[in-house]
């Protein structure tokens, strides 16, 4: 049992056939790292609106930035389940916020390991996995939502350069990304329009807005503008034409990810509730010996299993080398709703106090509709998978 498990937690996680000792000695260095470098300073972090951009070097130095990238360029061998191992300890800190700009690079990153061309990796690649550069993705217009194919952001090529034009907007890590891949249209409408190219942050005619939100306040977000970018025309990423492929496989892996960091989410709401159930004393007696409550615990307790669960087989079928879409989609909204339900019931155990500021579950009650639009929404998920079940 790793060190600082409590029974709840033992019992719905640590007897997981997936893991390895590889795996459990990550899960230590990364619990070492979570409760030194993130949780004493999260709160404080939230309020600022900001984290030290040094955290960057720091995560990388335990092997957190490089999981699943390249080994040429810095990164690391990992599984599905290193994976899963990473995300659902950094939730621990319960800084939604944190998690998502730190690692905005594996959604950022991956298009550039997988079809840019090999300077262009070359050069950007160990800058990010070092923790020296921060990648982000920018797709999400602000006439547009989910709706990839549609998109308006223009490239037009000219000689050597392509001519950017146009707007993305909920851009994670938008404000200091050194490193933008970006979703264009090279073309005529409809999802074959669509290209990948890599910008610079520094490029000419790029300006940023920083934006407020209900939650994820220790990311920043932006909106990013192109005015007339020249961007060169090596940095495509992939072929013209072929965006919207290279975009739908990072999906995935996004949507996996997001799944773990909410089913781990949920579960700081249950270990928080089950702490203060304990300790509160309500007429006469501790708010666990009221059933109610009790109930409430288990259910949540029942929500959260299910869903690891879940999650753990669909990561062990991507290591069979599957495309579960439909079920990808479904663990998305599944995790999400678990969060949705853990975070109110144990807001609603803490009562007033779980109004108040500076506890995780209040945080993570704030961060439960990002997951549930973030990535495709509730109902695009329900559309991808039923119309992967052939309906």
């Amino acid at each position: 049992m790793v060190a600082g498990t409590n029974p709840v937690e033992a019992s719905l996680a640590m007897k997981s056939p997936f893991y390895t000792a590889e795996h459990d000695a990550f899960r230590d260095a990364m619990r070492r790292f979570v409760e030194k470098e993130i949780t004493p300073f999260a709160h404080d972090w939230d309020e600022a609106g900001e984290f030290p951009r040094a955290l960057y070097r720091k995560a990388a130095g335990i092997g957190l930035l490089g999981l699943g990238f390249p080994e040429e360029y810095g990164g690391i061998a990992a599984d599905q389940f290193m994976k899963i191992v990473a995300s659902q300890e950094l939730a621990r800190a319960g800084a939604g916020g944190v998690s998502a700009s730190l690692m905005s690079h594996t959604i950022g990153s991956p298009p550039i390991a997988r079809a840019a061309r090999a300077e262009v990796r070359a050069r950007v690649l160990p800058q990010v996995l070092a923790g020296e550069k921060i990648s982000a993705l920018a797709i999400t217009e602000p006439g547009g939502g989910s709706d990839v194919a549609n998109l308006r952001t223009r490239a037009r090529r000219d000689g050597d350069d392509y001519v950017v034009s146009g707007e993305k907007t909920f851009i994670t890590s938008g404000m200091r990304a050194d490193y933008l891949t970006v979703a264009v249209r090279t073309g005529g409408e409809g999802a074959g329009g669509v290209s990948l190219l890599l910008i610079d942050g520094d490029t000419p005619g790029l300006s940023r807005t920083k934006l407020k939100k209900m939650g994820w306040w220790a990311s920043d977000t932006a909106t990013l503008h192109f005015d007339a970018c020249r961007v060169p025309a090596e940095n495509l990423i992939g072929e013209e034409g072929q965006g919207f492929k290279i975009i739908m496989q990072n999906f995935n892996c996004e949507r996996m990810g997001m799944a773990a960091s909410c089913t781990a989410f949920a579960r700081v709401c249950l270990d928080e509730a089950i702490a203060y159930a304990k300790e509160r004393t309500t007429f006469g007696k501790p708010l666990a010996q009221h059933q109610v409550i009790r109930h409430k615990i288990v259910d949540m307790a029942q929500k959260v299993a299910a869903s690891q669960a879940m999650l753990e087989m669909l990561a062990w079928r991507l290591e069979q080398g599957e495309s579960p879409v439909a079920e990808i989609c479904m663990m998305k909204n599944q995790a999400t709703q678990t969060m949705a339900f853990c975070a109110s019931e144990a807001v609603q155990i803490f009562g007033g106090a779980g109004f108040m500021r500076g506890i995780k579950a209040e945080r993570i009650y704030r961060e439960v509709k990002v997951n549930a639009i973030g990535g495709g929404t509730e109902e695009i998920m329900k559309d991808l998978a039923s119309r992967q079940m052939g309906l």
